[in-house]
């Protein structure tokens, strides 16, 4: 049997990179961590570190495990949430992740309102781009993610999850006010401006099917940036409705791109059915993803 404690040691040095970090991380000393990687690497019979200069780093087999370990100890306290919960919704904790223009726009009306009827309930959100938000799904560390995909995307990894559409946003091209055009091939001598890697894809691919390949001169996650330089003359971009509910700045004019959405999902992990918690929580989220400015599905 492979012990808990343990296998959490070993998820502390995958994420923190050594051994002094993950005793810090842990409250730990550093030779109890170095004791229970010996102990734990007696258990499996496998190694799991190697020396690299002065510090270590995990074997294929220590990658492996401490992956596996990160859902079981994911599970595990998922695990202790729902048997608090069991009873009904007076305490417990529900966790959400979520990318940035969800968490500015219908994510606090969700929370003020599952708050409201759930005051007992620990609710915590967590910022997160879908790929970090289905890891934390997938490793327990949160019951509910809410993710993307773009036009022309296939729906998110969804193997050991459920997924439910909630909405789709429509993509608006971003503009200073003087500069005319309100399609993408109008702005294809212009410079362009974008966000993540996934936003840089989606505006690559509707470039290309317009028949060019957009300058991308500026790169920032962050929309509030991106709309001041488009504001001061800098470029133009594509952004989801969400992000322009959640903040447009005066000094851009915005064109709804026809026939192109967004889709906007919440995910959980596992079988039916859901913990209390989870399911509240989902309940208010569909409640507020109907209300304008977003487009409902359904």
């Amino acid at each position: 049997m492979l012990d808990v404690t343990r296998l959490r040691v070993l998820v502390a040095v995958a994420r923190h990179g050594s051994v002094t970090a993950a005793a810090q991380a842990l409250h730990y000393a550093q030779p109890s961590v170095s004791h229970h990687l010996a102990r734990l690497e007696a258990e499996t019979g496998s190694r799991l570190v190697q020396r690299a200069g002065r510090g270590i780093r995990l074997t294929d087999a220590g990658r492996m495990l401490a992956e596996r370990a990160e859902e079981i100890l994911g599970r595990l306290d998922a695990a202790e949430t729902e048997l608090a919960a069991h009873t009904g919704l007076r305490s417990g904790r529900v966790r959400l992740a979520a990318f940035p223009s969800a968490l500015g726009t219908f994510v606090p009306a969700a929370a003020a309102g599952f708050a409201a009827e759930h005051a007992g309930v620990d609710l915590r959100f967590t910022e997160a781009e879908p790929p970090e938000a289905v890891r934390l799904l997938r490793s327990g560390e949160v019951e509910v993610a809410l993710l993307f995909a773009y036009p022309g995307e296939d729906t998110p990894d969804l193997d050991g999850l459920r997924a439910e559409l909630l909405l789709e946003e429509p993509l608006h091209l971003v503009v200073p006010p003087g500069w005319p055009g309100d399609a993408l091939t109008d702005h294809r001598e212009r410079p362009w401006i974008t966000g993540c890697e996934r936003c840089r894809g989606e505006l690559s691919r509707a470039c290309a099917a317009s028949g060019f390949t957009p300058d991308i001169r500026f790169t920032t996650d962050d929309y509030v940036a991106v709309q001041a330089l488009v504001a001061a003359g800098l470029g133009v971009t594509v952004l989801p409705a969400l992000a322009l509910a959640a903040h447009q700045n005066p000094g851009v004019r915005t064109v709804e791109l026809a026939d192109t959405c967004r889709k906007v999902y919440a995910a959980v992990y596992g079988d039916t059915p859901d913990p209390p918690g989870t399911s509240a929580l989902l309940r208010q989220l569909r409640t507020v993803a109907g209300l304008p400015p977003y487009r409902r599905i359904g």
